[in-house]
């Protein structure tokens, strides 16, 4: 059997066009339960890539199938630590995700890998990539996630906001860690996820008037504003 895959629709939004759809979205749909308040949750994600970029030029290029590595934090908390591998096939896209414990996160930043060297399919191939294809950290993204759902199709609208680019650390619990703003603080990305099919009346809320989709990468965008920064 293949892998399941999902749609996703990416746009940018500008202020009114965000607080309009967000009105009608919310008005269809409750708001995720993991969100702190209406303003949605912290995500934080440390991405991996090859030493000569995959990941970055892969999609930079337009390459039809690609992948990549994450660890993700949420509320800038280590309760729930996730490796995730996203994997996009031309407009598809399938995640694959599996729990770390703190130890074994500050082990992998360390450069101790066998700590992940374990038989689940997902940890075994994140081994294979840092041990044997060169994986390294390389950058932590940093944003708000408004998010609505419905549970038919999985359906997930979300908002993410406040997009900004660690630059001076790839430890997503640095205390120090700096973060560049890495996108025009009045843009909103929209995010429209589903599985078979989304409801007409969710499609018509949720999809915008007057913008055209886009192919955004929150990592080629936080990748390159922190290339901007070490150059200065």
């Amino acid at each position: 059997m293949g892998r399941p895959l999902r749609h996703e629709l990416k746009y940018y939004l500008h202020a009114y066009d965000y607080l309009s759809i967000r009105q009608r979205v919310s008005s269809l749909l409750p708001l995720d339960p993991h969100s702190l308040s209406p303003d949605g949750y912290g995500i934080r994600s440390l991405y991996f890539d090859h030493p000569t970029d995959h990941a970055l030029y892969d999609k930079v290029n337009g390459v039809f199938s690609r992948e990549k590595f994450r660890i993700r934090i949420y509320n800038g908390g280590d309760k729930a630590i996730k490796l995730e591998r996203k994997s996009k096939f031309g407009n598809y896209v399938h995640k694959e995700g599996v729990s770390l414990t703190r130890s074994q996160y500050d082990a992998v930043l360390r450069g101790e890998y066998s700590a992940v060297d374990e038989p689940q399919p997902l940890l075994r191939d994140f081994y294979l990539a840092l041990v044997h294809k060169g994986y390294r950290p390389v950058t932590v993204v940093d944003y708000t996630r408004e998010a609505y759902i419905y549970n038919h199709s999985d359906v997930r609208i979300t908002f993410d906001k406040r997009l900004a680019a660690g630059v001076n650390s790839v430890d997503l619990f640095d205390s120090g860690l700096i973060l560049k703003e890495a996108l025009d603080p009045a843009l909103t990305i929209l995010e429209i996820k589903y599985n078979q099919f989304l409801p007409e009346g969710i499609r018509l809320a949720a999809s915008p008037s007057a913008s055209n989709r886009s192919a955004i990468s929150k990592y080629v965008i936080c990748r390159e504003a922190g290339m901007l920064h070490f150059k200065r």
